[in-house]
């Protein structure tokens, strides 16, 4: 790893080398970009060529843009490709002719909200060609005859996705997730992979972790999808807790958890317990009360990035996603004006102070599995339940917990039913009206029992 990231200065000279290529799913900017972000963190670099099946989808073939232009019958360039990447439709097709007015704006796409924006088109997966501009340029236009060219090609290629893992003692494994492959946009683009280069870096330097963490990035969607489609059994065997990062530019914004598919992922229970109150460290002296609070939002697959992947029906990994200036919430969404400005760079700084702390709470976090989860278990072959039980009294017991307070068995009994790997002590805790503290002491005494173990 040759680069850092701890200061503005250094994320600022990231983003400035990434926000110029022109990315795509495939390609040399992808390439480009994903061998930039390997400078800060080793990814290993994962193949899928064209033609590849990967779950219901196939791999397409790698699109190249040479050239893309408009010109009026005067030869006078109205938008040129070199002058924005977003002026040409993502993945068009090869087109070279002199059409009308009319014939051209069939192909033209603006922003439906901002006059002065380009927006951002793709057509990946059906044949098609067009250009981007804005609503002032189009306005310009005027009747005659106009030379629209795209110089493209496409050819067998490969996606590639990069993965990278910390272990920590546990094998259980933190996902973390950002794609990449939008072309010229900072908020809804290099925000999630600048910050989980952060990220990397942060936990790297931790003293001790428990969790293992995972960091993946791809090409949206197609990626996360080829991902899985050659990973599955790992990531369901290892995978703990995920979250997919996103939008994390605005610095005003607060944060926005969009649940896991499950709604009770461990992360997801984790911001419930901040949001009420339960974590009163996790938030910094000097953050405004109305700041102290993550948005909430159940899951819904029809809108997002790849968690929709990872909590797909057959998948159903606990992987949430975390965004801040949330996609198509904001004007300049997938346009030209999603810029450094809008994003700001010192969001990124915040978002992962955010984010590494959530995580560093959740390390402190306690799980155990019960030993015997088929049925209750026979307290009294343990000594942990009265020789004699009446109600209202208890008598002859061989413990004096148990004499002394009748909630033990209550919070025994607590804690051997939600034992099953997913459900931290503070959660069990929370449905007792009880502290941690106090529920700890009888988890040790139920580890010492034999009953209980911490997760490995």
């Amino acid at each position: 790893m040759k680069n850092s990231l701890n200061n503005i200065k250094e994320i600022n000279s990231l983003f400035d080398r990434l926000f110029p290529l022109n990315r795509s799913i495939l390609g040399d900017g992808y390439r480009e970009s994903l061998k930039i972000l390997s400078e800060y963190v080793p990814f290993t670099l994962l193949s899928y060529p064209t033609g590849k099946r990967v779950l219901n989808w196939e791999i397409p073939k790698e699109w190249v843009i040479h050239e893309a232009y408009i010109e009026d019958q005067n030869k006078k360039r109205i938008i040129d490709f070199k002058d924005n990447n977003l002026n040409i439709v993502n993945y068009s097709q090869p087109f070279d002719d002199f059409i009308s007015l009319d014939e051209l704006k069939k192909h033209i796409f603006v922003s439906p909200y901002l006059d002065n924006a380009i927006p951002y088109t793709t057509s990946y997966y059906k044949k098609n060609w067009g250009f981007c501009m804005t609503q002032k340029q189009l306005k310009t236009l005027k009747k005659g005859v106009y030379h629209a060219c795209i110089k493209s090609e496409f050819k067998d290629g490969e996606l590639i996705t990069g993965e990278c893992l910390l272990e920590g003692e546990s094998k259980k494994e933190i996902l973390i997730t950002a794609y990449l492959c939008h072309p010229s946009m900072a908020n809804n683009e290099l925000s999630g992979p600048i910050v989980q280069a952060m990220l990397y870096q942060r936990i790297k330097k931790w003293k001790h972790r428990h969790f293992s963490y995972r960091f993946i990035i791809n090409p949206e969607t197609i990626g996360s999808i080829a991902y899985i489609s050659d990973h599955y059994e790992k990531l369901k065997s290892n995978t703990f807790a995920g979250l997919v990062l996103t939008c994390l530019g605005g610095l005003q914004e607060t944060f926005r958890l969009k649940r896991s598919r499950m709604e009770d992922s461990p992360l997801d229970l984790l911001v419930d317990r901040i949001n009420d109150g339960d974590c009163i460290d996790f938030w910094d002296d000097n953050t405004p009360q109305d700041k102290r609070h993550i948005r909430v939002e159940n899951f819904d697959p029809s809108c997002g990035s790849d968690e929709r992947q990872y909590c797909s029906t057959g998948i159903n990994l606990p992987v949430s996603q975390l965004a801040r200036k949330v996609y198509g919430t904001y004007p300049e969404y997938h346009t030209s004006l999603d810029n450094k400005e809008l994003m700001g760079i010192e969001a990124l700084s915040d978002s992962c102070n955010q984010i590494e702390k959530l995580l560093a709470v959740h390390e402190k976090e306690k799980y155990y599995l019960n030993k015997y989860p088929n049925g209750e278990v026979k307290l009294g072959n343990y000594d942990l339940y009265p020789g004699v039980n009446t109600n209202g009294a208890r008598k002859d017991s061989s413990m004096e917990d148990i004499i002394n307070n009748p909630f033990f068995i209550k919070k025994v009994m607590f804690i051997l039913n939600y034992s099953d790997g997913t459900k931290p002590l503070s959660y069990i805790a929370k449905r007792l009206g009880c502290s941690c503290q106090e529920l700890q002491a009888v988890a040790d005494i139920l580890e010492t029992k034999g009953l209980i173990q911490p997760i490995d």
